[in-house]
């Protein structure tokens, strides 16, 4: 079931010969796929940090800053990308969209199977 917490990297990876046919630009897709790489790479170092601290205030300050920068980072690289050309910054957007909702549903449905247990 571990593969399943990639599926987001898939949908990216299968997005690229949609945007080739559609005649999206390709901008769109590699800025949505940058953003949406380092991101994911990003959390998998930070929730590892928090996984392995003891103390409650750091584990719950790491959690917040990475979900608001990560978010940040994402949204800024969307933005760069759409100031450089519109269809670009929309097409990323609403790839990223799509990226984060398969994500989502992907992290609800297997939280219940998740065996991590938080520090005492």
């Amino acid at each position: 079931m571990s593969f399943l917490r990639y599926l987001d990297l898939v949908v990216l990876a299968l997005a690229l010969p949609v945007f080739l046919l559609a005649g999206f630009p390709l901008l769109g897709w590699g800025a949505a796929a940058v953003a949406w790489c380092v991101q994911r790479a990003l959390q998998l170092r930070l929730d590892r940090a928090a996984r392995h601290s003891q103390d409650l205030r750091r584990v719950a300050g790491i959690t917040a800053g990475s979900m608001i920068g990560r978010g940040w980072l994402t949204a800024l690289t969307i933005f760069a990308a759409g100031l450089k050309e519109n269809d670009a910054g929309l097409s990323a957007a609403v790839l990223v969209v799509v990226l984060f909702t398969v994500y989502f549903a992907i992290t609800l449905t297997l939280r219940p199977f998740d065996t991590k247990e938080l520090p005492s």
